[in-house]
């Protein structure tokens, strides 16, 4: 599903540049219906693999890049990390609702009828919202405005194979690999991690983990807005990483507290839902609105590679040692390496100082107000 979302946003995101956000989001939610209709008929793997991994996962890629590209075109480029975030973070919050809901449905109908619900339901709530999904009258002007914007590289309107010319491109691809790699690698493992920790109350931790997912992905698109998205992603790559450090001891523990778990849980979640906040957003700024589902979709493409590679060497290495451990410690030094890419990304230095320098100036005129006084 992972593979076939990512290699999806690529096909998506031509769609939705050409037909619009509409028509990308109804294919979408057609897609993801039909899927789960798909697995409603067997139990058989082939058929889940087909409904879930196939057909699922291309309507998700395209319901996934109808919106944000969309949303984009309405505000300015000062608004483009906190609208990224925003958009995105319903993605997160998903599993708040998703999981409890599945279990009840798997209780009362079982669990080929409660996937014909989910895929009618799916179908009927996307396509429906899917119709309120427009761009603005004209992008001219929005696509004027990004020249303006600080947080632009490259600047201009790109096309895809412009963007595969630039070192930027892969630098971003290498640094999206890793984050989004390290925290699906975790992401993947901590419902297992949970109920052996907390038992039927391990969907608590998930819970904590998609309420902290999808807020790191407003606080960093808001912090990207003000510093940079550059140095904002630096620092969420070293904060992952401390986290990788610390997951050892407590994991590792015989009887783990279930209060550090969730808080581990929460944290892990909120540094790798930065990732989907702030690349959207690095794509727009240095390579245009134009064709920015389509640039959006190419780089998306590190999503999947790092789930996939990420999450395979992680259960490679648990298979080997019998834990996480290596896991967490190959993680976190991927991450210290990933946020010193990141960190040459950065647009510039003075959006930080100007945000110091501005707190300090409001501070001295107040003390100068207080002396006047």
């Amino acid at each position: 599903c992972c593979i076939v979302f990512a290699a999806a946003m690529i096909v998506a995101g031509r769609v939705q540049d050409k037909f619009g956000p509409r028509l990308t989001a109804i294919t979408g939610g057609l897609l993801v219906g039909i899927g789960f209709a798909v697995m409603s008929i067997s139990n058989s793997y082939a058929t889940w693999v087909l409904g879930f991994g196939v057909l699922a996962g291309t309507g998700i890629g395209f319901g996934y890049s109808a919106a944000t590209p969309a949303a984009l075109k309405w505000f300015p480029p000062k608004r483009t990390g906190l609208i990224a975030g925003i958009v995105v973070s319903g993605f997160g919050l998903a599993s708040v609702y998703i999981a409890p809901l599945a279990k009840y449905l798997l209780g009362a109908y079982g669990l080929q009828q409660s996937m014909l619900i989910f895929g009618l339901a799916f179908t009927l709530v996307v396509c429906a919202l899917a119709m309120l999904l427009v761009n603005p009258p004209t992008s001219d002007a929005s696509a004027g405005d990004i020249k303006k914007s600080p947080q632009t590289a490259e600047r201009g309107e790109m096309t895809p194979s412009q963007i595969l010319r630039t070192p930027g491109f892969y630098a971003l691809w290498i640094t999206f690999f890793v984050g989004s790699g390290a925290g699906l690698m975790v992401i993947g493992s901590v419902a297992g991690m949970a109920k052996a920790s907390l038992g039927e109350m391990a969907f608590i931790a998930v819970a904590a983990m998609a309420v902290g997912n999808a807020a790191g992905r407003i606080v960093a698109g808001v912090l990207s807005d003000k510093i940079g998205r550059g140095l904002t992603l630096c620092i969420m790559m070293v904060f992952q990483a401390a986290l990788m450090f610390a997951a050892v001891p407590i994991l590792g523990s015989s009887n783990p507290s279930a209060a550090l778990l969730v808080t581990l849980a929460s944290f892990i979640g909120f540094n790798y839902g930065t990732n989907l906040a702030l690349f959207p957003a690095f794509a727009k700024d240095r390579w245009g609105l134009k064709n920015l589902g389509t640039n959006y979709g190419i780089l998306f493409s590190a999503w999947g590679v790092g789930g996939l590679v990420m999450g395979r060497v992680s259960e490679m290495l648990k298979a080997s040692t019998g834990n996480f451990d290596t896991s967490f410690l190959a993680a976190s030094a991927m991450l210290i390496a990933g946020s010193g890419l990141a960190l040459s990304l950065a647009e510039s230095r003075k959006p930080l100082l100007r945000l110091v320098k501005g707190r300090k100036g409001e501070g001295e005129m107040q003390e100068n107000k207080r002396k006047v006084a």
